[in-house]
């Protein structure tokens, strides 16, 4: 059994992608909602780490797309993986995912031109 799953992949996915994109997003948030000053500058105390989370975003969108398109399932017939709607709506869920996170990942080189 692998370490990751597919759940397991897109959630790490997701999470290191907020990690790496909070840096940027909540200050432009908080902008947005007229909060200024101090308390939005302390907020880019994640602004380093945001090189390793982008990897580890990569990363676990790698191993998705590996376990939905590369290794071969083993499915007992009538089992919910057995049926090909099921592997298509993962699919689907897995694009729409990697699509999100890679918005969320491309906000710090975006937000300049929004302000």
């Amino acid at each position: 059994m692998p370490v990751f799953g597919f759940k397991g992949s897109l959630t790490g996915g997701v999470l290191s992608a907020v990690g790496a994109s909070v840096c940027c997003v909540a200050p432009l948030a908080l902008v947005a909602l007229g909060v200024g000053g101090a308390s939005v500058a302390s907020l880019t105390a994640l602004e380093p780490l945001r090189p390793w989370l982008t990897v580890a975003t990569l990363a676990f969108l790698g191993l998705a797309w590996r376990r939905l398109y590369v290794q071969a399932r083993e499915c007992a017939p009538g089992t919910a993986c057995a049926d090909p709607g099921v592997s298509a709506r993962q699919r689907t869920i897995f694009w729409l995912i990697a699509a999100a996170a890679l918005v969320l990942l491309s906000v710090p080189w975006l937000a300049p031109y929004f302000l």
